[in-house]
């Protein structure tokens, strides 16, 4: 197994044009509340492991931090998939934050821009046909949401005819619907799942026992659980030790009983 199995391509269909940072790695590397030289070194380990997507967000506040991370690391440029988010108070203002978005990163593209949360009280279909325009000009290779109902998903593809590549929501054991996979996947949008590890209990009798049978830490095998799932996953940590064994995850699989028993922490 290998660091790349199950990757996720952006491709036809799902708003990308095919190039080598249009395909979601199974685990990528989260930025949230990583700031100033503390984020630029946390990127700098993560790209050193081998994590090639790096997410962040405006409202991070750490866009400088990781585009000097990513540009420094030796990684081309056209290895790393980049992943920004646009705050639903910049509604109306799409251009301009991707814009500044851009110069922060010190890219000429981001490979995914995402709508944090949905504005306002609908789904946002104003700022998702900016999105795509913005995209069809060639600043972004693949556009997505996060933080948005399965309804809302159906409420933006019915308007311009286009599902967000990705929806990117709290996902892990402890919040596991099958359900809501099931309907992601129905509609040709990629889940990806962020905080994994504040939505289940690492101290669960389950993941201890599994972990111990497989010589891992619980933690692995949350993100393995993820990967074996189908759900592209970036856990986030500052602590190089850390930022390795989340990475760590490719020498080993769960069967079916595993799977299930974990799938169950959720009910």
């Amino acid at each position: 197994m290998s660091a790349c199995e199950n990757t996720y391509p952006l491709g036809p269909g799902t708003n990308g044009i095919g190039h080598d940072s249009e395909m979601l790695p199974p685990v990528g590397f989260g930025t949230w509340r990583l700031r100033g030289s503390a984020c630029y070194q946390a990127v700098a380990d993560a790209l050193e492991v081998g994590y090639r997507h790096i997410d962040t967000a405006t409202m991070y506040e750490n866009e400088r931090e990781v585009g000097r991370a990513v540009a420094g690391s030796g990684v081309p440029r056209e290895e790393v998939l980049l992943a920004t988010k646009l705050p639903p108070d910049h509604a109306g203002r799409e251009r301009r934050t991707l814009e500044a978005s851009l110069r922060a990163l010190g890219v000429d593209q981001v490979d995914l821009w995402l709508i944090h949360w949905p504005p306002g009280r609908g789904a946002g279909i104003d700022t998702w046909e900016r999105f795509l325009a913005l995209r069809d000009e060639g600043l972004v290779r693949a556009v997505g949401v996060s933080n948005y109902a399965t309804s809302q998903l159906d409420e933006l593809a019915r308007a311009t005819g286009e599902a967000p590549a990705v929806n990117q929501i709290r996902w892990g054991p402890g919040v596991y619907d099958a359900e809501v996979l099931d309907a992601h996947r129905r509609r040709n949008v990629i889940l990806e799942g962020y905080s994994p590890f504040k939505s289940t209990d690492l101290g669960h009798p389950v993941l201890a026992e599994v972990a111990g049978r497989h010589g891992v830490t619980p933690a692995q095998v949350v993100l393995r659980w993820h990967v074996d799932r189908g759900v592209p996953v970036i856990p986030k940590s500052a602590n190089r030790e850390r930022i390795a064994s989340n990475f760590d995850v490719f020498g080993f699989s769960l069967d079916d009983e595993e799977l299930r028993r974990i799938d169950g922490l959720g009910r």
